[in-house]
C-alpha cells in the first residue's frame, strides 16, 4: 500500500475571533467575546503518522458548491478521472446546506453545467417559472445525480485536514472522513472551498476582507411556514435575550417565497470572521439567537401567522479567504466592463458589498455606485500564484473585495469553476504545467460549451 508520512503540528491556541464589534449590535452576544483557550503559541503537540494514499485522480476538486460541482462535471467531461471532496453530506453548498435558495445575476448562457442544473431543476419541478428561485433540496439530488453521471467519485461528510507542497506543486491532500485520515494523490487541484482552504494550507499567499480585515457580513437564513390563525403562537418567549418590537430596531432583513404557504427568512450577522474556527462558532450562534428576536416581531407586533420550522446547518457566508492568482481582479475592472485576452467567465451581478460594520441594509458604497456592466473574468484570477498545480473557483478566486461583491454569486461562480475543469482536464491530457496553457484554447471551449463572454451586450435579464 502506497503510503505518505506527514508531521503535523497542532496549536491549541486559538485566535482571537472578530465578532467583537457584533457583540456591540447585540447585548446577548456579550459573553461570546472572551478569548479561550491556551495563550501560548509555544503550546504545541506533534504527531507522525503515516497516512494511507486511498485515492488517485487526475483532477481533485475541494468543495462541492456550485463552483466545485461545475470543475468537477467540466473535467470529468473532457475525459479526465475526478474527485470531488465535500466536507457536509450533500452538494451545492450555501444554495443547499446554506439555504439561499435563488440565482443572482444572469441565468441565460452560462454554460453547459449550469444549463443542465437548470434543466434539472424544471424536471423536478423545482424552478419557479418566472423567477431563479428554487427548491433547494431538490437542487442537492440534481447536482448529485449531474455528478454520478459524469462518473465523478464523490466523497461526503469529508473535510479536508492538510495539503503536501513539494516544489511549489501539490502532490496529495489529507482528508478526514468516518474511515480516518487517508490521503488523495492528484495531479491538479482545484480549490473551491469558499475559504481558500486547500491555499490556506497549503501556505500559499491570501488575502481577507477590507483594510482593517473585516470580511463581508454573514446571512442568517431561516424557514416559516404559514398556518391557520387559530393555530397563531409567539414561539420567542419575552425574556430570550432581547426580541425586536419595534420596525426600528429589525436588523437587514429579506424574505421570499419558499413554496406553499412558506417564506424564507434572511437577515444579516456582521462582523464574524469565516476562517476563524471560534468566531464561525460564536456567528451561529449569534444567529440563532438573533433570528428568534427577529420572529418576535413578526410573530407578537406584525401578527403575522408564521410558525418557524427550521433554520439552515451552515450560517450564509459572503467572503472566507481569498487566493492571491497570477491576476487580481479589482473593482476598477468591474467598473470599466473589461475584457481579458485570458477571459474565460463573466459576470453581470451589481456590487453587493454590504456595509460590515452594522446589521442594517447598508452598502460599502453609495447606491448609485452599486452597478457595474458586464465584465470577464480572466484565466489568471483562477490560478493561484504560488503554486504549479492549483486553480481556484468561486468566491476564493483572486480579487479585491469590492470585485468579489459582485463576482460571487452561484452563475459567475459556476462559470469559474466550469472554466478551471476545463483548463485541469486540458493540461493532465498535454501533460504540462498549468501556465504552458494555451489560454485561448480554454477559452473557445468554455464558448464551445455554450457560455457567452461577449461583454459589449448584455441579451439577458440580469437577477437580483
Amino acid at each position: 500500500m502506497n503510503m505518505t508520512t506527514r508531521r503535523i503540528f497542532l496549536k491549541s491556541s486559538l485566535a482571537l475571533p472578530c465578532g467583537a464589534l457584533a457583540t456591540q449590535l447585540n447585548a446577548q452576544t456579550a459573553q461570546l467575546t472572551g478569548q479561550t483557550g491556551s495563550k501560548s503559541d509555544t503550546d504545541t503537540i506533534s504527531i507522525g503518522r503515516k497516512i494511507p494514499v486511498r485515492y488517485h485522480a487526475d483532477v481533485v476538486v475541494i468543495g462541492g458548491g456550485i463552483a466545485g460541482v461545475s470543475a468537477a462535471c467540466a473535467a470529468a467531461t473532457s475525459g479526465a478521472s475526478v474527485i470531488l471532496v465535500e466536507r457536509f453530506g450533500e452538494t451545492g453548498g450555501m444554495l443547499t446546506t446554506g439555504g439561499v435558495a435563488n440565482f443572482c445575476g444572469q441565468i441565460e448562457e452560462q454554460g453547459e453545467v449550469f444549463d443542465e442544473i437548470l434543466s434539472g431543476l424544471k424536471r423536478f419541478k423545482a424552478l419557479e417559472e418566472d423567477r431563479p428561485v428554487f427548491h433547494y433540496e431538490m437542487l442537492a439530488l440534481v447536482l448529485q445525480e449531474m455528478l454520478l453521471k459524469r462518473g465523478v467519485k464523490l466523497l461526503l461528510h469529508t473535510p479536508l485536514v492538510e495539503v503536501i507542497v513539494k516544489n511549489r506543486t501539490i502532490s496529495e491532500c489529507i482528508i478526514c472522513g468516518k474511515s480516518g485520515m487517508e490521503a488523495i494523490r492528484g495531479k491538479i487541484f482545484i480549490d473551491c472551498s469558499g475559504d481558500a482552504d486547500v491555499a490556506r494550507f497549503a501556505g500559499f499567499a491570501t488575502m481577507k476582507g477590507d483594510a482593517a480585515g473585516r470580511q463581508l457580513p454573514m446571512s442568517q437564513m431561516s424557514f416559516v411556514r404559514e398556518i391557520d390563525p387559530q393555530n397563531v403562537c409567539v414561539q420567542t418567549p419575552e425574556d430570550f435575550y432581547t426580541p425586536v418590537k419595534n420596525e426600528t430596531d429589525l436588523p437587514m432583513t429579506s424574505i421570499w417565497p419558499d413554496g406553499p404557504g412558506g417564506k424564507a427568512l434572511k437577515i444579516k450577522i456582521p462582523m464574524f470572521d469565516a476562517t476563524s474556527t471560534e468566531s464561525l462558532t460564536q456567528a451561529e450562534i449569534t444567529a440563532r439567537r438573533r433570528m428568534m428576536e427577529v420572529l418576535y416581531y413578526y410573530q407578537a407586533i406584525e401578527k403575522k401567522n408564521w410558525r418557524f420550522t427550521n433554520w439552515s446547518p451552515i450560517i450564509g457566508i459572503r467572503e472566507g479567504c481569498r487566493i492571491v492568482g497570477d491576476y487580481v481582479l479589482t473593482v476598477d475592472d468591474l467598473r470599466a466592463g473589461k475584457s481579458f485576452d485570458d477571459g474565460v467567465a463573466r459576470g453581470t451581478f451589481y456590487l453587493d458589498g454590504h456595509d460590515p460594520t452594522n446589521d442594517k441594509r447598508t452598502y460599502i458604497l453609495p447606491k448609485d455606485q452599486l452597478h457595474v456592466p458586464p465584465y470577464q473574468i480572466p484565466m489568471r484570477s483562477l490560478i493561484a500564484k504560488d503554486a504549479d498545480n492549483l486553480f481556484m473557483a468561486g468566491r476564493c478566486f483572486s480579487a479585491d473585495q469590492l470585485a468579489l461583491s459582485s463576482a460571487r454569486v452561484s452563475t459567475s461562480g459556476s462559470m469559474m469553476g466550469q472554466a478551471a475543469g476545463i483548463a485541469a482536464a486540458m493540461a493532465v491530457r498535454k501533460k504540462c504545467n498549468i501556465r504552458a496553457l494555451d489560454y485561448s484554447d480554454v477559452r473557445m471551449e468554455v464558448l464551445h460549451r455554450g457560455a457567452q463572454l461577449d461583454v459589449s451586450v448584455q441579451r439577458h435579464q440580469i437577477f437580483g
